[in-house]
């Protein structure tokens, strides 16, 4: 077992055993659970909403926090509400181009599904 805190830089990774925020094994796991992932479906929602459409993003292999993240940056890009209910994040309007546009920029094999 190596090391677990250190009063000099905090905790560290128990995988490269470097401090926490210069982690090198955890943007090397994310990067290959994208690329191992299956395609991220963007579709637009209007049952059960009074009419107003909702743009549904599913797919995502991110964590809890990641997933927040995620959502909070893409309601800043399009300008709208929304939240994260059960691994999908909602957004509220019709935003289904410039979602995929975004997270294929952010390399997620993103694909708009739906009418």
């Amino acid at each position: 077992m190596g090391i677990v805190y250190s009063t000099g830089v905090g905790r560290m990774c128990p995988g490269c055993r470097r401090p926490v925020a210069q982690c090198v094994c955890k943007t090397a796991a994310a990067a290959a659970l994208r690329a191992a992932a299956g395609k991220v479906r963007v579709s637009r929602q209007t049952h059960s909403r009074a009419g107003k459409a909702v743009t549904l993003i599913s797919g995502l292999p991110l964590a809890a926090a990641e997933l927040a993240a995620l959502a909070s940056d893409l309601k800043r890009y399009c300008g709208s509400g929304g939240t994260v209910k059960d691994g999908t994040i909602e957004l509220q309007g019709e935003h289904r181009d410039a979602v995929v546009a975004e997270l294929q920029r952010r390399g997620f094999a993103a694909r708009r599904s739906g009418g």
